[in-house]
């Protein structure tokens, strides 16, 4: 089971964006988002601000934010509320030399919140990539700024594959090092082979009792375990992961939502339009229909 592909093709159903900011003093904050994004710092040095203590960052550092934590980037420790907070479209050119540049590339997600795997995450995880043991991701970057520098014919299909890639090599380089912890997989197996049936079979009727037999636990047990592990109670975490489905299929095909609901375990399109209303807060339709 590959929880971290399972979760970028659920954040990619928002709005990808990237941009190169070049940073004044005494630099930028973000404020909460719901999606998931990084920075790549590509010139100077900066502080990451958010979270426990400040944290100095150099070129080729990268910063995650899992599921849209606030947070800022600044040219010395300081308190997050001391740091102008970001403004939101074009960026007038800053004057040179600046103390440092880097690159955004984020998933916003309008109208629901990132994968219970990403939000189970730190809010900010800063990693120093191994360039020469991971080349692809080098090459990865200079993509990235190609085409948050210049809009070209087919650099937004370009941008989200990008976005993909290196959202993957970062969680794969923290999870080696740093976060084994966090993975459900380091749970009970019983749980592990719970979220693997969930995964490959949505259309399933489960139920808490099903479940709890797939694990080979009571049920009582299964509950508390697989809430535990993956920060939610089993049945809200198929509710979650079947509508995510649902909404990748609505932005990725033209299925019609009668053919879309038997795939993600609803038995009408009707049961699946208000589970997705209540979920989502608009219509499938006007899911798939925005921007």
């Amino acid at each position: 089971m590959d929880l971290i592909s399972d979760a970028i093709r659920t954040v990619r159903v928002g709005t990808a964006n990237a941009r190169l900011i070049r940073q004044t003093a005494p630099g930028i904050r973000f404020a909460a988002f719901a999606g998931s994004g990084f920075h790549i710092i590509t010139s100077g040095t900066c502080w990451l601000i958010g979270g426990d203590e400040p944290r100095s960052l150099a070129p080729g550092d990268i910063v995650l934010t899992s599921s849209g934590g606030e947070h800022g980037l600044s040219t010395r420790p300081c308190a997050l509320a001391d740091l102008p907070l970001v403004r939101m479209g074009p960026l007038p050119p800053a004057p040179r030399p600046t103390p440092f540049e880097f690159l955004c590339g984020a998933y916003r997600l309008q109208h629901h919140r990132a994968p219970q795997y990403l939000r189970a995450l730190p809010d900010l995880i800063a990693v120093s990539p191994d360039y020469d043991g991971r080349p692809e991701l080098r090459s990865l970057v200079g993509l990235l700024a190609a085409d948050a520098s210049a809009a070209r014919p087919g650099s937004g299909a370009t941008l989200r594959a990008v976005l993909d890639l290196i959202l993957v090599q970062v969680l794969q380089q923290w999870e080696e090092h740093d976060g084994a912890s966090w993975r459900p997989e380091a749970a009970h197996p019983g749980v592990v082979a719970a979220l693997r049936e969930i995964h490959e079979k949505p259309q399933l009727r489960w139920t808490v009792g099903r479940l709890s037999e797939v694990a080979g636990l009571p049920r009582a047990a299964f509950s508390r375990l697989f809430t535990t592990a993956v920060g939610e109670p089993p049945m809200r975490y198929v509710t979650g992961w079947r509508l995510g489905l649902a909404a990748q299929l609505l932005r990725e095909t033209d299925l019609a939502l009668a053919r879309i609901a038997p795939q993600v375990g609803y038995s009408t399109e009707f049961a699946l339009s208000a589970a997705f209303r209540r979920e989502y807060g608009v219509s499938p339709g006007q899911f798939r229909s925005a921007p």
